[in-house]
């Protein structure tokens, strides 16, 4: 199979996107009927968790569950963990790594950037949605094929993490089988360098995955049918159905070929929570009053509450002051645990003045095999092989010379499965 072959056609954005926008609203509101009462017991729905979170906070208790990988491994990962999870939709895992060998892999990224000159060649934000930092020195660095990354992706260990959440999902629903949850499709994304004493602004909070999507394609009113069809209480963000059949529209620098269960990073050094760390609004079922909401009277007929084709899908406290009430940080992590949060939870990353110690991760997702997944990672095993960006990701290619990166003859049988290359 040729690369050629394996690349799909992402759809093209409408001409008339505030045309769409009307067309779609008025159908919606045909279809849902009573749209503000929809609206407001499924506000009523979400305070509850809101203010649940919010006396977790007040009590000085933790809002993210904590899971030890050692129980992952056992197979003693506790029925109150897992409700934990599914109703949070993020979790931090402990010990995924040992400690001294995620250290290890930091410095190994050092040689890796510094022994090919990284800094000279460095040519600034190849994307539009990291693009904010006026440092010369970038804090999401476009490095795909270290040997630390690729010996993370392909360990058993997050092999076995990955199969843990994926599980988490109905994988079999409307009479089909969506995804293997025992084997992940690779998809490689990029490191966080953050150094002491960095100022950052952060990001705002955000959802991936599809933005204007969620509302115009015919797949992502699959997926969220029931909101759509003004049952939200009935919806179940952990349900895959159709969720493999959906894409992003074409254009954006930096987007996602790919189905991930959970979006998830490996920190490679020691952070405090207050350290311009990961936060999210640890309710999956918000994306439901996410879309429903620019459907009430309030929002521009041609609008989408800030939403915009080819980006990030904004949370604001314009338009969503409930969620952004539930907005909490990660716990303290170390060198070696891994944070992961389910596709459509909304996160951000808090802001930081003076940062304290580093500020360091690698961004690994869980990605099952699936029709759409196997087709990018077809792809993607082509990028490996010559050493450049992935196809999602800004066309920079830094890697393509560089003589120490990860070579194919030392991937492992969940390297290869992963890459769709055999074993």
């Amino acid at each position: 199979m040729s690369e050629q072959d394996t690349v799909h056609q992402a759809p093209q954005v409408p001409a008339d996107v505030p045309g769409q926008i009307r067309a779609l609203k008025r159908e919606l509101r045909d279809r849902i009927g009573d749209v503000e009462g929809v609206f407001r017991r499924l506000e009523d729905r979400i305070r509850v968790q809101v203010e649940e979170i919010e006396a977790i906070r007040a009590r000085g208790e933790e809002v993210w569950p904590v899971i030890s990988f050692r129980d992952i491994e056992s197979g003693q990962v506790s029925e109150a963990q897992l409700a934990a999870l599914k109703r949070r939709g993020c979790a931090v895992v402990r010990g995924h790594f040992p400690r001294e060998t995620a250290l290890g892999w930091d410095r190994q990224l050092v040689d890796y950037v510094e022994s090919n000159d990284f800094d000279a060649k460095y040519r600034g934000p190849g994307d539009d949605f990291f693009g904010t930092l006026s440092a010369s020195r970038p804090e999401i660095y476009p490095i795909y094929w270290s040997r630390p990354q690729m010996e993370a992706r392909q360990d058993p260990r997050m092999a076995a993490v990955q199969s843990f959440l994926n599980r988490r999902w109905t994988f079999e629903s409307e009479g089909r089988s969506w995804f293997d949850p025992d084997q992940d499709s690779m998809y490689p994304d990029r490191i966080r360098r953050r150094p002491p004493g960095a100022d950052s602004s952060g990001l705002g909070p955000h959802t991936d995955s599809g933005a204007l999507e969620r509302w115009l394609l015919p797949a992502y009113q699959r997926v969220f049918r029931l909101v759509f069809d003004g049952e939200p209480e009935k919806y179940d963000p952990w349900d895959a159905a159709y969720r493999t059949e959906v894409d992003e529209y074409e254009g954006g620098s930096t987007m996602c070929s790919a189905f991930r269960t959970f979006q998830g990073w490996t920190a490679l050094s020691d952070m405090n929570n207050d350290q311009g760390v990961l936060q999210t609004v640890p309710i999956p079922e918000a994306m439901a009053y996410i879309l429903l909401r620019p459907l009430l009277d309030d929002v521009p007929e041609d609008e989408l509450c800030g939403v915009s084709p080819r980006r990030v899908l904004p949370i604001s406290e314009q338009w969503h002051p409930l969620l952004m009430r539930a907005l909490s940080s990660i716990p303290d992590v170390q060198a070696g645990d891994s944070v992961w949060w389910h596709c459509d939870v909304i996160h951000a990353v808090a802001p930081v003045q003076d940062q304290q110690g580093w500020g360091n991760v690698m961004y690994i997702p869980a990605a099952p095999q699936c029709e759409k997944n196997t087709r990018y990672a077809a792809v993607v095993a082509e990028d490996f092989k010559a050493g450049r960006s992935p196809r999602d990701f800004p066309e920079e290619h830094y890697e393509t010379d560089w003589d120490n990166r990860f070579p194919e003859n030392d991937l492992n049988p969940i390297g290869r499965r992963a890459l769709g290359l055999g074993v």
